[in-house]
C-alpha cells in the first residue's frame, strides 16, 4: 500500500507540475496588447489551470496522508477537470478555425476582412458598446505610431511584414487608392467606393482606422495566431495529463487491491 500511495503521490506532483504551463499560457494572453483589449480567453485558462493545480494538491496530500475519500475526490475532479479542458482546446480550434489575410497588390503583408472570421469570434466584437471599449484599448497603445518611427519611404513600408493588427487598424485598405504619406497618413483616395472602410479611414492619430472592419477583422486575426499558440501548449499538456490520470487511476486500482490483500491476511474479510 505504501509504494502504491508513494506512486499516486508522484503522479499527483506531476498533475501539479502540468497546470504551470496551463496558467502560463493564460498569463502570456493576458499580457499581449490584443487580448488585454478584449479579454475573452485568458481568464477560463488561468482558472482551469489554477483549479487543475488545486486537485493535484488534493490528490498529492491524499496519498502522502493516506486519506482514501481526497483521493477519490481527486479522481472525480480531475477527470471532469480533463473533460473541460479537451472541450477548451476543441472549441479554440473551432473559433479560429476560418479567417486567413489576403494579398494585396504590390505589398508584402496581408489585409483582413471581417467575414472571414468565425460568428462566434465576430460576435465579441461586432456590437457597438463592445467595440467602442476595445477600440479605447487598441488606440491608447503605440502599435501604429511606432510604424512612422520605423518606415519613412513607402517602397519600405509595403514590403514590410506588419501585424494583422496594424494592417486592419493603422492604415486604409489598399484597395481604396490612397496615396502614401507615412504609415499613418495617406490622402487622395482614388476610389471610395471600393470597400465601406475607405469612408472610414481618417488621419487623425487617434481614429485611423480604428473604426474600420477591418480594423476588427485585424484584432480577430491576431487573437486568432495567439489562440492557436496557447492551444498547442493546452492540447499537448492535455494528452500529457490523460497519461498521468491513467497512469494514477492504475495505482489506485492497486492500493486498493493490496489493501483488500491485507485485509483478508489480517482476518478483516
Amino acid at each position: 500500500m505504501a509504494l502504491s500511495n508513494n506512486v499516486i503521490g508522484a503522479i499527483n506532483f506531476a498533475a501539479m507540475l502540468l497546470s504551470i504551463p496551463i496558467i502560463g499560457a493564460g498569463i502570456w494572453l493576458a499580457m499581449e496588447p490584443d487580448n488585454s483589449c478584449v479579454k475573452i480567453l485568458q481568464w477560463p485558462v488561468i482558472i482551469l489551470g489554477i483549479l487543475i493545480l488545486v486537485v493535484a494538491l488534493a490528490g498529492f496530500v491524499g496519498a502522502f496522508w493516506r486519506i482514501p475519500w481526497l483521493l477519490i475526490f481527486y479522481l472525480i475532479a480531475m477527470l471532469i477537470l480533463i473533460i473541460l479542458l479537451a472541450c477548451l482546446v476543441v472549441f479554440i480550434y473551432m473559433v479560429t478555425v476560418r479567417g486567413s489575410g489576403r494579398p494585396a497588390p504590390s505589398r508584402a503583408y496581408l489585409e483582413y476582412h471581417f467575414d472571414d472570421f468565425s460568428g462566434w469570434l465576430r460576435r465579441r466584437v461586432q456590437s457597438s458598446y463592445k467595440w467602442d471599449r476595445i477600440r479605447s484599448c487598441l488606440s491608447s497603445t503605440d502599435m501604429c505610431s511606432e510604424l512612422n518611427q520605423i518606415y519613412r519611404m513607402a517602397q519600405d513600408f509595403f514590403n514590410t511584414r506588419i501585424t494583422p493588427l496594424q494592417s486592419g487598424c493603422c492604415k486604409p485598405p489598399t484597395g481604396c487608392g490612397y496615396t502614401f504619406v507615412n504609415p499613418t497618413y495617406w490622402i487622395s483616395p482614388i476610389n471610395n467606393a471600393a470597400d465601406m472602410d475607405c469612408l472610414k479611414w481618417n488621419n487623425d492619430q487617434n481614429q485611423l482606422c480604428y473604426n474600420c472592419d477591418s480594423c476588427k477583422a485585424g484584432l480577430l486575426a491576431n487573437l486568432k495566431k495567439e489562440w492557436r499558440r496557447a492551444d498547442i501548449i493546452l492540447l499537448i499538456t492535455l494528452i500529457a495529463l490523460i497519461c498521468v490520470y491513467l497512469i494514477g487511476c492504475c495505482a489506485f486500482r492497486n492500493a486498493k487491491t493490496e489493501d483488500l490483500f491485507r485485509r483478508y491476511k489480517l482476518g478483516y474479510t
